[in-house]
Parts: C-alpha cells; sequence; structure tokens
C-alpha cells in the first residue's frame, strides 16, 4: 500500500499496515467572529504494521498527542481517515468505537493520575474484563496472569494505587492496556513521568511484552533516546506535520532534517565544552531553518524495521 506522506508523494507504508492514518486533518474551532479553525493536524499519514513500533516524536505542541488522541477517536477528524485492519475507524458512533476498545488501547502520561485511588488494583484490572462479560473466576486468573507479566506481586492486586511508587503504577497502567489482548497500544508519553533508571526498567517491559504478544504501539515522546531505545521506526512531528521518517538507527543519530537535528542537538551532554558547541551548532540551525522558506518539506529515510530493536 502506498500513500502520500505530508509532502514525499506515494511512500511505501509498512507491509500490510495494521493500523493506517491517511492524510488526517484534526481542527479545533477559534474564539472570535468568524475566526478560522485552529488547524493541529495538516494531512498526517503514518502506517504501523503489526508487532511494529513507531515513534512519534516532537516538541510540545507539535501535534502529536492530537494524532494519538485522534487513532483513539477522542480528537474530532475534519477530514482524511484512520483505518484499523483494513476498516475506517475515524467518525465512527460511541457504540462502534466501545466494540474496539479490546484491539485498541492506550496508556497515559501520568501514573498518578491515569488510575482511579479509591478502586483496588484487582478491580482497576478486573473492570473491563468484567464489563465485556468475562465471567468473575476467569477474570480472576486474567489479573493474576496480568500482575505476573508486568513483574508485580501477587499480593499486589488488594492494594490501592497511592500504595505503590510511580513505576510501578505505571505497571498496572500497563497491565490494564493488555487485559483484553490488544493488537494496537497508543502510548502517550508513557515514561517522560519518571526517573531514569525506571524508565528503562519500563521500556524493557514493553519490548519484552511486544516479543511475547505481537502488540503494535504507537509510541508518543518528546524524547529522541526513548523511540531510539523502544522503536523500529520513528516520524518526527514539526507544526502538525511529519518532517522526516525513518528507520529508528538512522534518525536518531544521523537525521536529515533541521528540526530534527536541533531535537538531537538539545538533549544535554556531560561535557561542558561539548555543550556549548552543540548548543551555538543548535542556534545555527535554527537561523538557517528560519531563513529557508522550504525549510519544513518532509524528509524520508529508508524506512526499514531494522533500528535500534532489531
Amino acid at each position: 500500500m502506498t500513500a502520500t506522506m505530508n509532502g514525499t508523494p506515494n511512500e511505501k507504508l509498512p507491509a500490510e499496515p495494521l493500523l493506517v492514518v491517511d492524510e488526517l486533518v484534526v481542527e479545533y474551532p477559534t474564539k472570535g467572529w468568524r475566526k478560522p479553525p485552529f488547524r493541529v493536524l495538516k494531512g498526517v499519514s503514518i502506517g504501523i504494521g503489526a508487532g511494529e513500533t513507531l515513534g512519534l516524536v516532537g516538541e510540545s505542541g507539535s501535534g502529536k498527542t492530537t494524532l494519538g488522541r485522534a487513532v483513539l477517536g477522542l480528537a474530532p477528524v475534519t477530514s482524511g481517515t484512520v483505518r484499523y485492519d483494513g476498516k475506517v475507524i475515524s467518525g465512527l458512533a460511541a457504540k462502534e468505537r466501545r466494540a474496539l476498545s479490546s484491539d485498541i488501547q492506550v496508556v497515559f502520561q501520568d501514573p498518578y493520575t491515569s488510575l482511579n485511588p479509591a478502586m483496588t488494583v484487582n478491580d482497576i484490572l478486573s473492570e473491563p474484563l468484567r464489563v465485556a462479560g468475562t465471567p468473575r473466576t476467569e477474570a480472576e486468573k486474567r489479573v493474576r496472569d496480568l500482575l505476573d507479566h508486568v513483574r508485580l506481586p501477587a499480593d499486589a492486586g488488594e492494594r490501592l494505587p497511592r500504595e505503590f511508587s510511580g513505576g510501578q503504577r505505571q505497571r498496572i497502567a500497563i497491565a490494564r492496556a493488555l487485559s483484553r489482548d490488544p493488537r494496537v497500544i497508543v502510548c502517550d508519553e508513557p515514561v517522560s513521568a519518571l526517573d531514569l533508571s525506571t524508565q528503562a526498567r519500563v521500556l524493557d517491559l514493553f519490548v519484552e511484552i511486544q516479543e511475547r504478544t505481537g502488540v503494535a504501539y504507537l509510541f508518543v515522546t518528546h524524547d529522541l533516546s526513548v523511540v531510539r531505545h523502544i522503536s523500529h521506526r520513528v516520524a518526527v512531528m514539526q507544526g502538525g506535520e511529519i518532517v522526516e521518517t525513518g528507520d529508528a538507527a538512522t534518525v536518531t543519530t544521523a537525521p536529515q532534517h533541521p528540526y530534527t537535528q536541533r531535537l538531537l542537538l538539545a538533549a544535554p551532554v556531560p561535557d561542558p565544552q561539548r555543550q556549548a558547541e552543540r548548543r551555538a551548532e543548535r542556534r545555527r540551525l535554527a537561523g538557517a531553518t528560519a531563513a529557508s522558506p522550504g525549510a519544513t518539506t518532509a524528509v524520508s529515510t529508508t524506512a526499514s524495521t531494522s533500528g535500534d530493536r532489531a
């Protein structure tokens, strides 16, 4: 299958992609008489194959979270389509959308607010199963298996979310997302609220789960080092558009687009002299981008799945 990828005509999407976003536009109304709506996404196209991780990276306000919300049916789609397993799912009615919850799930950014503080972990994990009609005994067994899969002790089910650390809470959120064996999980900055050592353990857990279950991830983050660790391919967003795509190793080490280069240079290094040189180079790139009329043209590198995850 082919599609137009933000200025790169007929770029090949992954073979038989499970999830396809094609020329997606999302707009929100603005205040004021006859003011045009604010366009958050400007014809975004991506594809994700089964068992693949697409890292979606960009600064705050670039539109990456809105893209994830559109896939989940939580943002209005002005034009374009979202297709899952060959079926158009953008614009579905609420009842039809709920039926997709067993296939498409989400892990939110903040492990402290994404869990109901009044419910035990057992209740949190069994609720989606019981709503789907799973018998109580089967749901209880499934909860025990989920806790084991995310490496939490068996007695964790009797405790409340406040009794766990941030990393443990995010493991609970991951277990909840896995409860109905989804094929796609939208991960919205799932490790940004965690310290570095906990981030590494949670990322390793995502990789392990994917290798065991074959689930696909749309992994939204602002951190190139995170997408390098977990992604097969990377798409870089700026101002509601994809400006560069390619395999993770290439995009996160030798990016072609000035915006991606600036993101890479924004990461701090422990050497003060190198940090000063990187800061100067980042300022130079920012000036060159501002002076170039074609600076937002999309750049595509080889779309291989042989990044750091291979």
